[in-house]
């Protein structure tokens, strides 16, 4: 759409004639109503005088700009001045035209603005649509690299399951083994049965346990009354770090909380993102070092204003933090190197590591923060150079249902 503005009759309708078939024209007699008319439509481009009554034609072309930038404006005068030309030209102006133009004059002017606003208007839609295919991949590939660790968490529950599988198809085969021929059975004979009965009971009530628990994960409504406490989650975690190639000559230890709440968060993304700090922790020197897992609960809301961002603290999501107690704080703390206060807030972004080619996919921490926010949690970080760093980790808490 071409708009033209002159607050003369003439010129205005002149430009009209010259474009009707081109292009829809709109005509404005003034400033106001020029930028009435941009608010209102797309205007692709606009030619307008620069001395007008009211408004002028610099005024127009800067408010034109502010409504839509990629507007391209030709301006027109009978009285060229350095002044003015140098203020269209810092405003973005795309062509300077003097009055009385004659007619290829201003139709090549148009023309250029008209191709050059199509151009522009290319490149704007092919950047949305490389940023959204960058986006999606991007979400595609933290999908991913979610997927691998909940496989390996649920991988866990085959092993987890295999331990008392193993005891109850060792137990039965002594039980045939004893009785398989027999025709009657003598008293030893039954307390022999009778004991191993009772230990393939148990373990069948550890197979039911750990199925019950994995199931429960599957629950994403995190407002159920959760049925699995943060001690069977660290137990669990425990397993899966002691086998994982990261920990290597590293020290490792889980404490239990005293209480043995539940949280309100999805049991596979409680693991998940204590997994990713430890193996995070792990990485952060090729020295040995020491990283510690431990939790408490908090009766009373954190004090939110103690936390202050800077070069040895980041808080995040405070914003959407439930800070209503009782709440779980799970620390993973390391005595590794500390993170230099340059690299601090640049660790959640995706994709961005220190680490080797080979040693990570950058995603790990930002994983944290999206199932973090999901869950309306918190996360404190503090680290000292030379000393280590610590993960503090806030969840809301709830007791265990029955």
């Amino acid at each position: 759409m071409l708009l033209v503005v002159d607050d003369e009759e003439g010129p205005r309708q002149s430009l009209n004639l010259i474009f009707k078939d081109d292009y829809e024209v709109v005509l404005a007699s003034d400033g106001a109503t020029a930028i009435e008319m941009a608010q209102k439509r797309r205007i692709d481009v606009a030619v307008c005088d620069i001395r007008m009554a009211g408004m002028s034609g610099i005024e127009v072309l800067e408010r034109l700009k502010y409504v839509d930038p990629a507007i391209e404006v030709v301006m027109m005068t009978a009285f060229e001045t350095t002044d003015t030309i140098r203020q269209a030209l810092r405003l973005r102006a795309c062509d300077y035209i003097n009055k009385p133009f004659d007619l290829s004059t201003i139709r090549s002017a148009v023309a250029a603005a008209m191709q050059r606003r199509t151009l522009e208007s290319e490149i704007h839609t092919d950047a949305e649509k490389l940023q959204r295919l960058l986006g999606e991949l991007q979400n595609q590939k933290i999908e991913e690299q979610m997927s691998q660790t909940r496989g390996e968490i649920y991988a866990s529950v085959i092993h987890d399951i295999n331990g008392p599988l193993t005891v109850i198809s060792g137990f039965v085969q002594m039980m045939n083994q004893r009785i398989g021929n027999a025709t009657r059975l003598e008293v030893e004979d039954l307390e022999f049965i009778k004991g191993r009965l009772s230990t393939i009971t148990r373990q069948v009530s550890n197979c039911i346990e750990i199925s019950q628990r994995y199931l429960g994960f599957l629950r994403k409504q995190t407002d159920e009354i959760p049925r699995v406490g943060i001690n069977e989650l660290l137990a669990d975690l425990s397993q899966l770090i002691r086998v994982h190639p990261s920990l290597q000559e590293n020290e490792f230890e889980v404490q239990p909380v005293d209480r043995n709440l539940g949280v309100r968060m999805h049991g596979t993304d409680v693991i998940q993102i204590l997994l990713n700090l430890t193996v995070n922790a792990f990485q952060c020197s090729p020295k040995p070092h020491r990283v510690l897992i431990y939790g408490e609960v908090l009766e009373q809301p954190i004090d939110l204003t103690a936390f202050k961002d800077g070069p040895q603290d980041r808080l995040l999501n405070v914003e959407n933090f439930h800070n209503t107690p009782p709440l779980l704080k799970l620390s993973v703390t390391d005595d590794g190197p500390g993170i230099p206060s340059e690299i601090l807030p640049k660790i959640f972004q995706p994709y961005f590591t220190t680490k080797g080619p080979k040693q990570g996919t950058g995603l790990g921490l930002n994983i944290v923060q999206r199932l973090i926010k999901e869950a309306k949690g918190a996360l404190h970080i503090h680290t000292q150079i030379g000393k280590g760093t610590t993960f503090n980790l806030y969840l809301r808490a709830s007791p265990l249902a029955r």
